[in-house]
């Protein structure tokens, strides 16, 4: 019978591709690894870049955050770089002692962060030991710095910090479900993904917000030259090139904002896809050319070539599968043949009630992997990302095809958001919040 036949042809192939992803699901087992804590021996100086185009409303938040450090505040400093002379960020900055850059020039984050690196002495550049970016919406904990330095006790390049959810901080009113699931994001990066690459010295999937660079890398690749949507993801790419290490260091952790509405979300997540795919098509080639000349694939190139293809072609076999399931469900019904109900339940219901269980198991690992994040919110919400989470994570396949098709016409430059403004000084307290917009 057809529908028997499609249903086995689906299921073999499914069987297939779950095979091929099985290198990726290794990875899911190192979600409670975690590198030594050290302690440093030294003091080292850090320079903290906050890219604040137009970020008035929210900057203080941070700012704030930074005057209640635990390390040395002859140690670090805060400079807080902006596109125009008369933006208010520059007078809420020099009250918090920050220092200021103005790049007129700048059209992206890239293209900031570029320009502070050009502004300052080669006196200054050598006066620091490593750079660490932040969005102008984050949140540092007291020992932030701290721990950064720690860090640097590792002979590592580029260092990731853990990302915990600021909108948890304040009242029920600043968190919706969206806000909820988008914090997912850092547990599949880091949690379900970069802990792993730690043990294998993999390059770390990155995320500019609480990244931090020695001076060295720096110094190797220029200022920053990197211009496309996703300047982080491009650092990435250039770390399998040039062969930066990089790690994932979670005792060093700050709170970083997430969009309340599906609307923002949405937009946020095209914009990231559309800059690795502009990544794709600027370093693939170069990737390729590089593994080409030491003559095999690492284990970090294999991930990075092969990792998502098994994943897309079971959502699109998924798709075809259910997509025919109704269609002969609905040819069946209309001639009477009794067959429709077996289409309907074995060919459309099935295949994406598997996907939909898959996916919420997915979900579930991620929870678990920051159970330290959701355990402050209620068990009602839990619920709630429990079950719309799957729903959520099957958005990133029409947002992947998306991001595609823009790479090709899409410019980089800021995009403007909403965001949460603090109304207390202590980020590990309950606070009241209002929205404004930057």
């Amino acid at each position: 019978m057809l529908v028997n036949e499609i249903l086995i042809g689906y299921a073999v192939i499914a069987v297939f591709a779950l095979i091929i992803y099985l290198p990726k699901l290794v990875q899911f087992f190192s979600i409670n690894y975690k590198p030594e804590h050290r302690i440093a021996t030294e003091k080292r100086r850090i320079s903290v870049i906050i890219p604040a185009l137009n970020e008035s409303a929210v900057i203080e938040d941070l700012l704030r955050s930074t005057e209640k450090q635990t390390y040395d505040r002859n140690c670090f400093d805060v400079n807080v770089i902006v596109k125009e002379e008369d933006d208010p960020t520059v007078r809420i900055a020099e009250r918090y002692g920050a220092r200021v850059f103005v790049v007129p020039e700048q059209t992206c984050k890239g293209g900031a962060l570029d320009g502070y690196f050009k502004r300052i002495t080669r006196e200054e550049m050598d006066s620091y030991d490593a750079f660490v970016i932040v969005d102008a919406d984050g949140v540092l904990t007291e020992n932030y710095i701290e721990e950064l330095n720690n860090a640097l006790e590792y002979d590592i390049d580029i260092y990731l910090s853990r990302k915990d959810n600021k909108n948890n901080l304040g009242s029920r009113k600043d968190r919706t479900i969206i806000s909820n699931c988008s914090s997912l994001i850092y547990a599949q990066l880091d949690d379900l993904g970069n802990r792993y690459r730690i043990k294998k010295n993999i390059p770390m999937n990155m995320c500019g917000q609480g990244m931090m660079i020695r001076r060295r890398v720096i110094e190797e690749i220029g200022g920053w030259p990197y211009r496309t949507v996703t300047e982080d993801y491009e650092l990435r790419m250039d770390c399998f090139i040039k062969e930066f290490s990089s790690m994932y260091y979670p005792d060093a952790r700050l709170y970083t904002e997430e969009p309340t509405k599906h609307k923002e979300c949405y937009e946020r997540r095209v914009r990231w896809l559309t800059g690795f795919s502009q990544c794709d098509k600027k370093y693939k080639k170069l990737i390729a050319e590089h593994a080409k000349e030491r003559g095999r694939l690492t284990e970090g190139e294999f991930e990075y070539f092969f990792c998502v293809v098994p994943l897309v072609f079971f959502i699109v076999l998924t798709a075809i599968t259910a997509l025919t399931g109704a269609g002969l469900s609905i040819y069946y019904g209309v001639v009477g043949d009794p067959e429709w109900l077996r289409s309907l339940l074995l060919l459309f219901v099935m295949p994406l009630g598997v996907i939909y269980l898959l996916m919420f198991i997915y979900v579930a690992l991620c929870m678990i992997a920051m159970r330290d994040v959701y355990c402050r919110i209620t068990v009602r919400e839990r619920i709630a990302v429990l079950f719309f989470g799957p729903i959520f994570e099957l958005e990133y396949f029409p947002i992947y095809l998306q991001g595609i098709l823009n790479s090709t016409k899409t410019e980089c430059a800021w995009s403007v958001t909403k965001h949460c403004v603090h109304d207390d000084e202590d980020p590990d307290s309950d606070m009241d919040r209002r929205r404004s917009r930057s």
